[in-house]
C-alpha cells in the first residue's frame, strides 16, 4: 500500500532500535527494532497480551521505555520530559477501539477541544478545520450531534476526525474496528486507507482482523514472544 507522493525524500517517522519494555509482571518486549517511513501504512498484529497496545502507548509517550533508542516524528521519546509530551502529541493522531469521545459535548465541541488544547485560537480557522475534517471522514452533517446520537461507525469516524484534526505526521490506531460489525469495519478500514493515500500520513494499525488485512494488504509487523517480526502481506 504505497502513498501517491512522488517525493524522493525518505523521511523516517518512527525509529526503534533495541527497545525494551516491561510491565509490573516483568519484561514484555525486548530488543525491538522498527522503522516506519513517511506515508507508510502498516499493520501490527499479535495475540492479546503480546504487547501491541503497550508498544503503541510507548510511541505516544503514555508509558515508559526501559532502554534502547526510540524517536517518533523526530522526537526522542525515551528521554522525553513530561512538559514536552504535548509537543509530541501534536504530531500524532490516536484512534481508539472504544472511541473515547467526550459524551457531554457535541461532535464540533469534541474537535474544538482538541484544537484549542494544541494552540488554535481563531474561531474562523477552527471552524474551517473542523468542517474540512468532518467532510473528509464522511460525517459532515453530524457536527451538532452528541456521541450518544451517533452509530458506532459514525463515532469511530469522529474518532478518526479527531486523530486527523491537527494534520499529524503519524496515526496510531489501536483495534479501530474491534467494536464494529463487518460492514462498518470495512468502511472504517477503507477510510483509513484513503486517508493514508491522500494525506501521506504514516499509519500503524493494531488489529486482530485478518479479513481486513487480506482485503487491504500492506506491511505486517507481528508482535509475539517478546519481539517484533517484520513481514509483507501480498
Amino acid at each position: 500500500m504505497e502513498n501517491s507522493d512522488n517525493s524522493t525524500e525518505n523521511k523516517t517517522i518512527v525509529h526503534l532500535e533495541n527497545v525494551s519494555i516491561s510491565t509490573d509482571n516483568g519484561p514484555l518486549l525486548s530488543g525491538v527494532s522498527l522503522d516506519l517511513q513517511e506515508g507508510e501504512f502498516a499493520y501490527l498484529i499479535g495475540k492479546s497480551g503480546a504487547g501491541k497496545t503497550s508498544l503503541l502507548r510507548c510511541l505516544y509517550a503514555d508509558r515508559p521505555i526501559d532502554s534502547g533508542i526510540a524517536t517518533v516524528c523526530g522526537i526522542d521519546v525515551v528521554n522525553l520530559k513530561r512538559r514536552h509530551i504535548p509537543l509530541l502529541r501534536r504530531k500524532i493522531g490516536i484512534v481508539f477501539q472504544n472511541f473515547r469521545l467526550l459524551g457531554d459535548r457535541n461532535v464540533y465541541s469534541n474537535l474544538e477541544f482538541v484544537l484549542k488544547a494544541t494552540g488554535w485560537k481563531k474561531k474562523n480557522e477552527i471552524a474551517n478545520q473542523i468542517e474540512k475534517t468532518l467532510q473528509a471522514v464522511g460525517v459532515a452533517g453530524k457536527a451538532h450531534s452528541l456521541p450518544s446520537q451517533l452509530s458506532e461507525g459514525e463515532q469511530q469516524r469522529v474518532g478518526i476526525a479527531r486523530a486527523l484534526i491537527n494534520n499529524p505526521s503519524l496515526i496510531l490506531a489501536d483495534e479501530p474496528t474491534g467494536n464494529l460489525d463487518p460492514v462498518t469495519s470495512a468502511e472504517i478500514m477503507q477510510l483509513l486507507v484513503d486517508v493514508g493515500r491522500q494525506t501521506g500520513t504514516t499509519m500503524l494499525i493494531s488489529t486482530h482482523d485478518f479479513m481486513m488485512i487480506d482485503k487491504y494488504p500492506a506491511r505486517v509487523i507481528v508482535c509475539e514472544n517478546g519481539s517484533l517480526t517484520d513481514t509483507e502481506k501480498q
